[in-house]
C-alpha cells in the first residue's frame, strides 16, 4: 500500500501566497493582513539589530510606525570599519529572507514546526520587551507572539504546518515587496527623510546603490528558492507499506 507524503505539499505553501496577495484585495483584508504587516517590518528591524549585536555593536531601540514603516537604532565605536557599517545596513533587507527560509525549511517536520514556532514567538516576545518603543509595535507583537506560542502547543500538525508556511511566506513575499525602497536613494519615515538602506552601504562601499539593491534581492532569491527547493523536491516521495 502506497501513499504521497503529505508533509510539504506545495498546494499549502501555494495557498499561503494566494492567500498574502489576495487578501489585502478584499474589503477588510487589510485590516487581516495588517498585524502580518507589522510583522514583516519587525523581521526587517530585527536584521539590522541582530546584525549589529553579531557584530559587537549596540542594538538601542526598535520602532515600528502605523504606517508600517520604522527603523532600528544602533550605535557603533567612532573607528567602525566601512564593512561592518554596511553589513548592517545589508541585515534588514535581508532579515525577511533569513527569516522566511528557515521558517519554510522548518516546515518538513512537526518537531521542526514546533520548535520554530516556539522560537519565533518567545524571540517576539522578548525583543518587544527590550527594544520595541512604540505603542504599534507593543500592540501587534505582543499579541502575535502570544499566538504564535499558542498554535506551537495547542494546533494540529496540519494547522500547526501552514502556520508555519504562512509566517515563513509571508516573510519572503515582503522581501521582494520591498523593492521601490531598495532602488530609491530613501524615504519618509515617521515624518523625517531617511536615507534607503541601500544608499547607506553604497556610502560606505562606494558602488552606486541600484547594484546594492539588485545584489541583496539576489541573495535573498536565492535564500528562499534554496529554501522552497528543498521542501519542494521531496514532494513525490512516497511512503510504502507491506
Amino acid at each position: 500500500m502506497s501513499r504521497q507524503k503529505s508533509e510539504n505539499h506545495p498546494l499549502w505553501l501555494a495557498l499561503a501566497a494566494a492567500i498574502i496577495i489576495v487578501l489585502p484585495k478584499l474589503p477588510l483584508g487589510n485590516y487581516i493582513i495588517y498585524p502580518f504587516m507589522i510583522l514583516t517590518t519587525w523581521f526587517h528591524e530585527m536584521g539590522h539589530g541582530l546584525t549589529a549585536i553579531l557584530l559587537g555593536h549596540e542594538f538601542k531601540e526598535l520602532v515600528i510606525f502605523a504606517s508600517g514603516s520604522g527603523y532600528a537604532l544602533t550605535m557603533s565605536p567612532p573607528d567602525t570599519f566601512a564593512l561592518s557599517q554596511a553589513l548592517i545596513s545589508m541585515g534588514g533587507p535581508l532579515g525577511p529572507a533569513i527569516f522566511g527560509s528557515l521558517l519554510i525549511l522548518a516546515s518538513q517536520t512537526d518537531r521542526a514546526r514546533r520548535l520554530a514556532l516556539y522560537t519565533l514567538g518567545f524571540v517576539i516576545i522578548l525583543s518587544t520587551a527590550i527594544w520595541v518603543r512604540s505603542l504599534v509595535g507593543w500592540l501587534v507583537l505582543l499579541p502575535m507572539g502570544a499566538a504564535i506560542l499558542f498554535t506551537a502547543q495547542k494546533a494540529t500538525p496540519e494547522i500547526s504546518r501552514f502556520a508555519v508556511q504562512f509566517l515563513g511566506v509571508n516573510a519572503a513575499i515582503s522581501m521582494f515587496g520591498q523593492w521601490r525602497y531598495l532602488f530609491s536613494v530613501g524615504g519618509t519615515i515617521g515624518g523625517s527623510h531617511q536615507k534607503s538602506d541601500t544608499a547607506a552601504i553604497a556610502d560606505q562601499l562606494h558602488l552606486p546603490h541600484w547594484f546594492w539593491a539588485s545584489g541583496l534581492i539576489l541573495i535573498g532569491l536565492l535564500m528562499i528558492g534554496a529554501s522552497l527547493y528543498r521542501v519542494l523536491r521531496k514532494r513525490d516521495t512516497q511512503w510504502t507499506v507491506h
